[in-house]
């Protein structure tokens, strides 16, 4: 019988008026995040994740929950009727309409003949909670502490009952490829617990010898047929005490320590692996880690892991001020309207802690919109926990570069390629054209096909948005093979498409693309709403982008001279930008009227960032139209302020470089727009939601604006500190990478550069803007040099492989 007689009520308070009972490493290590109390909510539990398993700790004393997922884990199948057939001559004939400014019936046509059939799309699906009912001896308990340490990847939860000290440690393991829990006690024949699982799929769970055997299929009908078949396994090894299989449960009895091992498998394109048999497969890897024991599992783990993390180091000078506090208590802080630097640097790590644990080179799929930490409510909403090419995806990827984990960019690559075949098809019978496309939603079976509806659907520049990563890969590796060898056939094959797909508008000679939309937006015209337009600007920037990637990409690799000449005749029939009348980015080709001027899409601000089409150094101009655009939307009555939107507050503002509007814009995200997690959330009340909703992107996008706010480099241009709020005025980096091949560490003072060096894997020509940059020493391989000064400040740099140049006080 369970005896726990003191509430963890007490304990807490205990805690709090004692802070000499708290463990020393939450006061001396700010890379944790820790609590004085188990999770009672999916939002308060902890995430584990090797790249294609994932896990949601909640560090429970009575009854541990271990939420368990798996990156495969989809629902739907591949649909070769995604897409009605439409063709070259159709869509010529709904373009006359819009050239006619005829948009009501172009609307009407386009609606009714160029949405997709989504009849299979899916979504990802959890898998449900591992259960460990815990029987204790008598006594009362004291101690509780759960931490998930970033530079280990480690999850651990402490305390005492009576006078028995428990530990359980768990890690997500990627050499090893499971999830392994090891739980032990002070004194011997003290940990009773039994096992079970709580599916939420279809499955079937039955306990032989010393595992709990699970199968079934991920069938959800919500959002279409389809479903992979898995099989899973969770193994207990004991020491000391008794193990016993009772239907759907096993049983453990006075062990000393206890090892639990979990892998699922699901038959997900295994007929593309010969001989692949997930069944089979499940079973040997259980296997293999049960001849370990916890401390090589986790040895092992840590040598994979730690390299990855260590990469990147980030203070703000008073990073321990307020880590004696549990992290729920910080962050109601920050909700509240207070400042946490040490929390600020600890989200900018914990971002790439779950990038690097949701996407590692040998992950089969990409973050989809939640990664595979999955709550169990996107995937019952409409827009379900897929790939949403109009920002999400992208945004997850965003801290990748700057954040120095290129490789864990692999997995979108993969998936960018997959998607690029199944989109030659959507091409072809949608627009009859050549190269391939994408539009806004897809998932892992290819479906590249327009929407159910073109309101959200009708976004052929999707594709060219999440390949423009492949460019900016090369750009801060420049690995030439890299680019010869994946990024430049996806961006040609792509660039073809616009290309063949684009028209002269009869009214003014620019190339345009159309009927398209600017995503999920709409404007008003002679009185009526419509979705669809010739050109929005979105279409202009992401069509600039692609070209100008190509055409770079052929000078450098030295091929296709004739096609570098029809880029650039393109590059030079787009329009341009252009100011709308309200003194904001024009988000149309037409200055239309904003239908919902609180919308949280700003598509036609990817100029701003990520790209750099419009700065405050070549486009003053428009650089101020941006900035008018965005206070716009943030004042504009029920601003639909969500996670991500938020976070691409932070880039934009970042780039504009008004410290104050992108700090106060960290501290929205952290607050009110996550949870004591620290898992950034899309707020109850918006696009459909009756509650907050985790998504992984206002993790990853809302630490890439950190990045930007203390490092920008563009443009054959780098810049420290360029958007410093006064509560960051002291601090350091390392490790943050810039485009060109450059590694960077940096400290400063009073806002004042003490410090940096900068590190190139590569040749690289660039300008180096530092503020006063006479004041320092400059030294090129410890040799010292005094350094021509720009008119702008910056300062010409030139440097061999391997050079460091250290700039210091």
């Amino acid at each position: 019988m369970r005896n726990i007689t003191r509430s963890l009520g007490l304990i807490i308070g205990a805690a709090l008026l004692f802070s000499g009972c708290l463990p020393s490493e939450a006061t001396e290590d700010t890379m944790k995040l820790w609590y004085d109390k188990p999770a009672d909510k999916w939002m308060k539990s902890l995430p584990l994740g090797n790249g294609r398993l994932g896990a949601m700790v909640y560090g429970g004393v009575e009854t541990e929950t271990i939420g368990l997922n798996e990156s495969t884990m989809w629902s739907g199948e591949y649909d070769e009727h995604q897409q009605r057939p439409l063709g070259r001559e159709k869509l010529d004939q709904i373009r006359k309409l819009f050239f006619e400014d005829n948009l009501a019936e172009g609307n009407h046509i386009a609606g009714n003949t160029m949405a997709g059939s989504p009849h299979s799309a899916g979504t990802h699906l959890p898998i449900g909670d591992l259960k460990l009912n815990f029987t204790y001896p008598e006594g009362e308990l004291s101690d509780y502490h759960h931490e998930l340490d970033l530079t280990t990847a480690t999850n651990t939860v402490t305390y005492k009952v009576g006078d028995t000290e428990y530990t359980r440690q768990c890690i997500a393991s990627n050499p090893d490829d499971v999830i392994a829990m090891h739980i032990k006690a002070s004194r011997p024949e003290s940990i009773t617990v039994e096992l079970e699982l709580q599916p939420l799929r279809n499955a079937e769970v039955v306990a032989s010898g010393n595992q709990l055997i699970y199968t079934g299929n991920a069938e959800f009908e919500k959002h279409g047929r389809g479903g992979v078949l898995f099989e899973g396994r969770i193994a207990a090894e004991i020491k000391g005490g008794t193990i016993k299989a009772d239907g759907k449960k096993l049983l453990i009895d006075k062990a000393t320590e206890v090892l639990l091992l979990s892998d699922v498998r699901t038959n997900y394109k295994n007929t593309t692996f010969a001989g692949y048999d997930y069944q089979q497969k499940c079973k040997e890897t259980i296997e293999a880690a049960s001849k370990k024991s916890f401390k090589t599992l986790r040895n092992t783990h840590v040598e994979d892991y730690t390299p990855l993390f260590s990469r990147v180091a980030l203070s703000f000078g008073d990073n321990g001020k307020f880590s004696h506090l549990p992290n729920d208590q910080r962050w109601a802080r920050v909700k509240a309207g207070e400042s946490d630097p040490g929390l600020d640097a600890l989200f900018f790590q914990y971002a790439r802690y779950l990038l690097i644990s949701s996407s590692r080179p040998n992950s089969p799929l990409p973050v989809a919109l939640q990664g595979f930490f999955n709550d169990n409510l996107a995937c019952h909403m409409g827009w379900t926990n897929d790939y949403h090419l109009d920002i999400n995806t992208e945004q997850n990827y965003w801290i990748a570069n700057v954040g120095n984990l290129p490789e864990c960019h692999l997995p979108l690559f993969d998936y960018i390629k997959d998607l690029s075949v199944h989109g030659s098809k959507i091409a072809q019978d949608l627009y009859g054209c050549k190269g391939w496309t994408a539009h806004t939603t897809s998932n892992p079976w290819g479906y590249a096909a327009v929407s159910g509806s073109i309101l959200w659907g009708l976004f052929p520049t999707a594709s060219s948005w999440i390949t423009s990563h492949v460019w900016t890969q090369y750009e801060y590796t420049q690995d030439k093979n890299f680019l010869k060898e994946t990024a430049y056939p996806l961006l040609k094959s792509n660039a073809e498409f616009l290309l063949d797909y684009m028209v002269t508008d009869p009214r003014n000679n620019y190339l345009v693309t159309g009927p398209s939309i600017s995503p999920e937006n709409s404007f008003r015209y002679q009185g009526q709403e419509f979705c669809a337009s010739m050109m929005p600007t979105c279409d202009r920037v992401l069509v600039y982008e692609i070209f100008s990637a190509c055409l770079k990409s052929t000078e450098i690799l030295n091929v296709d001279a004739a096609f570098a000449d029809s880029l650039r005749t393109a590059i030079s029939k787009l329009p341009p930008f252009r100011i709308s009348a309200n003194g904001g980015v024009q988000e149309w080709f037409e200055d239309y009227e904003e239908a919902h001027p609180n919308h949280r899409h700003t598509t036609h601000l990817l100029s701003l960032y990520p790209y750099s089409q419009i700065t405050l150094n070549k486009t003053p101009e428009l650089a101020n139209a941006a900035r008018i655009t965005i206070e716009r939307r943030l004042a504009a009555k029920d601003w639909e302020d969500t996670e991500w939107s938020r976070a691409n507050m932070i880039c934009f503002y970042a780039r504009l470089k008004d410290p104050i509007k992108a700090y106060n814009s960290v501290k929205q995200l952290l607050g009110p727009l996550s949870r004591e997690n620290m898992f950034t959330v899309s707020p109850a009340g918006i696009a459909g939601a009756g509650e907050d909703i985790f998504a992984f992107d206002g993790n990853t996008a809302g630490a890439a604006g950190i990045a930007e706010m203390l490092l920008q480099g563009y443009d054959n241009r780098i810049e420290l500190l360029p958007c410093l709020p006064e509560e960051w005025k002291n601090g350091s980096f390392k490790g943050l990478c810039a485009r060109g091949g450059i590694e960077l560490d940096a400290s400063w003072k009073n806002a004042q550069i003490e410090q940096t060096e900068l590190r190139a894997s590569v040749p690289a020509e660039f300008s180096f803007r530092i503020s006063n940059a006479s004041a320092y020493n400059w030294k090129m391989n410890k040799k010292t040099f005094t350094p021509e000064i720009n008119a702008d400040g910056s300062v010409q740099i030139s440097m061999n492989a391997g050079d460091k140049l250290t700039v210091s006080l």
